[in-house]
């Protein structure tokens, strides 16, 4: 509970029952002997709208229902943790974590992380492999008889055959290989509270014919009746054995996944059928708004007192202000999640929030991110919104922006303004990506081209901590197109436009741009060619990554079939650690440690002319020889995140 204090700078004060109960002290404390739902939870439980079993955990609490999170539980011994609150007169949630377990475990090369972020002190120990898969085969090992709903991230983007980097292999929906019943995939406040309503009602939520009708929900069944509209995948054992017949899947899960009216889709694996009942349609303001308006504490639980929890302080003085992203970049899991119509707070949910944070007794009166999945997409929506809903495209914007959206930044701008007038507030940064190809964009309306170029100023100006973080990801349009992203070409356009701004200003500001090495399309003459660009525009690069194949996006079944889904042409990928290693180092040409390499790559593939670019005046090796085993064991273990 606030106390009734208005000085900024006194800490809030919250009493344990101002949080979702986690244990059965916590219990006593509210005098409950019973819980509808018990959530388990892959992460630390922070009460903050950004951390999925809060969200879950508080809309069902908002309905009237008594609801209790367990985070991280022991998956070791006894199952203690996992008996400690008894049984759920409804069903059990199961929230592996906002991140994929296995990306939020090892990097692109396999490689333990250097911490897990949303761990107290980042530690590494406190949740399994595949949570989801781990934590409902406990459950249901210890209640036979009471139903498991999955959600999050992970059984989210593993709903249909998909490919595990980490196995490396295909592997069936994640129903299959676990004790849960149901999938809630994408943002599931809607969902959750259908669940529950219905098995109030005394309905057995995990029978077919209970729950075929409902929206955003993933089932196994042994019989199912085929529509009209149905879409009839390839089915996993044919995904074996053929990769293409895998490729050409995810061209219609993809699509689905961002339709305003999509179809379901069924797909036979052994003697079940997988059925993916359509997503609901996006939250409207008022839905999203009473999502955030929840009574989060924002806080981390009190059991954490003392430790760090690496997630929470990125992202605690932070504000999200919308939901979905039109980009469709090829590498990212958002559209699969929220898909990409964009669902905005209003500027009140946003401005109480905002007001919020001002009363932390650490926050000194800087908010370090306002902002969403894309930065600027903030209250753009088609002109036509008939013609929305028959769109089948994944981007709005790719490969050419649509011209029926509304690419206004008027009521982004309104919002700025209103946040950084508040009292408390020095400066709002924005710390989510900023689309430029939005803000180069010239439609037929004037008004909408006039607040793209107020905009662009205003973040230069107002919005940027030293550093403005963008990301072209690549200066191959070939690899570029692949990627879903523009030109390289609008890159250097932007630049120039963020370097007259500062000159003007008399700001002395940076742009920092991100880049991936080893995407599917991409070979070692393109990554040489983007070190010889990037070399000119004077940029020493440091925010790189490898490619990592995730569940679930174009990129990876790309990469892992060798086919791009939408065209079923051949696509190359790097694969092998040489492969990887090889691209990786041209990120890294101003290194003395790393000149030998480079050389000796691009005199095997034939690029000797770039010698000089990168190397000038002579500044370059002329006593070449082959690498020695030993030389190249060091410069692999360097690359290794």
């Amino acid at each position: 509970m606030l106390t009734g204090r208005n000085d900024r700078t006194l800490a809030m004060e919250y009493r344990l029952t101002d949080f979702l109960p986690t244990t059965k002290k916590e219990l006593e404390l509210r005098g409950w002997d019973e819980l509808d739902v018990i959530l388990f939870s892959g992460d630390a439980y922070v009460d903050h709208p950004s951390f999925g079993a809060a969200v879950i955990g508080r809309t069902l609490e908002a309905a009237g229902y008594r609801v209790a999170i367990v985070p991280q539980p022991d998956w070791h011994g006894d199952f203690r943790d996992f008996r400690k609150l008894g049984r759920p007169r409804l069903f059990f949630g199961i929230s592996p974590g906002c991140m994929d377990s296995m990306v939020n475990k090892y990097t692109a090369n396999r490689r333990l992380r250097s911490e897990d972020a949303y761990s107290p002190d980042g530690r590494h120990d406190m949740r399994p492999e595949y949570p989801t898969i781990v934590y409902s085969n406990i459950l249901r090992q210890l209640y036979p008889d009471v139903p498991i709903v999955l959600g999050g991230i992970e059984a989210s983007l593993r709903r249909l055959t998909h490919y595990d980097y980490w196995q490396d292999t295909l592997r069936k929906c994640i129903l299959c290989d676990c004790g849960g019943d149901i999938i809630s995939y994408g943002m599931g406040e809607k969902t959750i509270l259908e669940l529950a309503r219905r098995a109030d009602q005394g309905l057995d939520i995990r029978r077919t014919e209970v729950i075929e009708d409902m929206p955003q929900i993933v089932y196994l069944t042994k019989q199912v009746e085929t529509r009209e509209d149905d879409i009839v995948l390839h089915s996993h054992e044919e995904c074996l054995r053929d990769k293409r017949a895998e490729a050409e899947n995810y061209r219609h899960i993809e699509e689905q996944s961002n339709m305003m009216h999509a179809c379901r889709l069924l797909q036979h694996t052994g003697s079940d059928c997988v059925v993916v009942n359509p997503p609901y349609p996006p939250m409207t303001t008022e839905e999203i708004d009473a999502s955030f308006d929840l009574p989060y504490t924002r806080q981390p639980h009190p059991k954490y007192k003392g430790k760090r929890i690496p997630a929470y302080d990125m992202i605690k003085h932070s504000v999200n202000i919308h939901r979905g992203c039109f980009g469709g970049c090829a590498f990212c899991t958002i559209s699969a999640h929220q898909g990409k119509f964009i669902a905005c707070r209003s500027k009140q949910s946003i401005l109480k929030e905002v007001k919020q944070v001002t009363q932390m007794p650490d926050f000194k009166g800087y908010l370090s991110d306002l902002g969403g999945p894309s930065a600027n997409m903030y209250g753009m929506h088609g002109r036509n919104l008939k013609a929305c809903e028959k769109c089948k495209r994944p981007s709005c914007i790719h490969p050419q922006i649509c011209p029926n959206l509304n690419t206004s930044h008027q009521q982004l701008l309104d919002i700025y303004r209103a946040v950084d007038a508040l009292p408390g507030i020095k400066k709002s940064f924005i710390g989510s990506g900023v689309r430029y190809d939005l803000l180069l964009y010239r439609s037929n309306d004037e008004a909408a081209n006039r607040s793209a170029d107020e905009y662009t100023r205003e973040l230069i100006c107002r919005h940027v901590s030293g550093r403005l973080k963008v990301a072209p990801e690549h200066t191959s349009d070939r690899v570029l197109m692949l990627m879903r992203k523009p030109s390289f070409k609008q890159f250097g356009a932007f630049k120039r436009i963020f370097d007259r701004i500062n000159r003007e200003e008399n700001l002395r500001q940076q742009i920092i741009p991100y880049f991936i090495s080893s995407h599917p399309g991409c070979r070692e003459e393109d990554m040489a060619e983007l070190a010889t660009l990037t070399k000119d525009m004077d940029f020493q690069l440091e925010q790189v990554q490898d490619f990592t194949p995730t569940p679930m996006t174009i990129a990876t079944e790309t990469w892992y079939t060798g086919y791009d889904p939408y065209t079923l042409e051949p696509v190359f990928s790097a694969k092998t650690q040489r492969e990887k290693l090889a691209q990786r180092q041209y990120f890294f040409w101003y290194k003395p440690e790393e000149r030998r390499g480079i050389e000796q790559s691009l005199r095997r593939i034939g690029r000797t002319d770039l010698i000089n670019k990168l190397f000038p005046n002579g500044n370059h090796r002329t006593d070449y020889r082959p690498e020695r085993p030993e030389e190249k064991k060091r410069r692999r273990h360097r690359h290794h995140p």
